[in-house]
């Protein structure tokens, strides 16, 4: 027979448990379900290209959001390194950790350049969150690719985004002091240099939506990035 106690521990244990599966289908608490199957054509289509023409070991890998995605002077932009380049529609940080193994663990690259947190914030995680869903993404590189360097380049100031800039800068200094205690990983300072002396985003680094980068955004990309990768003395022989 079970006890009052007994059973009062079983309801305590099953009411934990339904609010770990919830939290865990919910996109980090936020209510919306984090669903990155939504970009398995992109996964596939990266897949059948991979069967075609596989990447040599090795490289660097551009990983994230549409910001990568969109970079299209990525060759021109890192001429001396061996790109691949796997950046996905308006993806989040739980979406790179859920294809890791597909689209990350498989190239073997000497470094991961991600960009990430822009969507995740934009449609409603926290600062905190997003630097979680970082060293998830981080202690995977560490674990699965322990050779691998990591640059993560800082959320970036824009003008179609800028009433989110505290919560955004509130996640990139969190991620910048943990880069600094961790011998894999860099933090690529893109933040300051895409603001006016004003201390808003330079509108002529943009297209017209106001978010996505226009070539001169990219050139400050590339110079940042570029200084990261000669740090760490990667090139295109590696």
């Amino acid at each position: 027979m079970i006890s009052r106690y007994e059973s009062s521990v079983c309801f305590i244990s099953f009411r934990a448990l339904i609010l770990f599966l919830f939290s865990f289908l919910t996109c980090e608490g936020t209510g919306k379900l984090q669903n990155s199957e939504q970009w398995e054509e992109a996964i596939v289509a990266f897949e059948s290209q991979d069967r075609k023409s596989p990447p040599s070991s090795g490289g660097v890998l551009f990983i994230g959001s549409s910001s990568i995605r969109k970079w299209d002077s990525l060759s021109e932009d890192f001429p001396n390194k061996n790109v691949i380049n796997r950046g996905f529609g308006g993806s989040k940080i739980p979406d790179s950790i859920h294809f890791f193994e597909r689209i990350v663990q498989p190239y073997k690259p000497s470094v991961i350049v991600l960009y990430a947190g822009d969507n995740d914030i934009g449609g409603g995680h926290t600062a905190q969150q997003v630097f979680d869903n970082f060293k998830v993404f981080s202690n995977l590189v560490a674990k699965r690719l322990p050779e691998a360097k990591l640059v993560f380049i800082a959320i970036k100031p824009s003008v179609k985004r800028w009433g989110l800039a505290l919560e955004m800068h509130e996640a990139n200094r969190e991620i910048e002091k943990y880069s600094k205690r961790q011998s894999h990983i860099s933090y690529a300072n893109i933040w300051n240099p895409m603001l006016s002396d004003e201390g808003k985003p330079r509108p002529e680094l943009f297209i017209a939506d106001g978010l996505h980068l226009n070539a001169e955004g990219y050139k400050i990309w590339a110079r940042v990035v570029n200084e990261k990768l000669r740090i760490a003395n990667i090139s295109k022989n590696r």
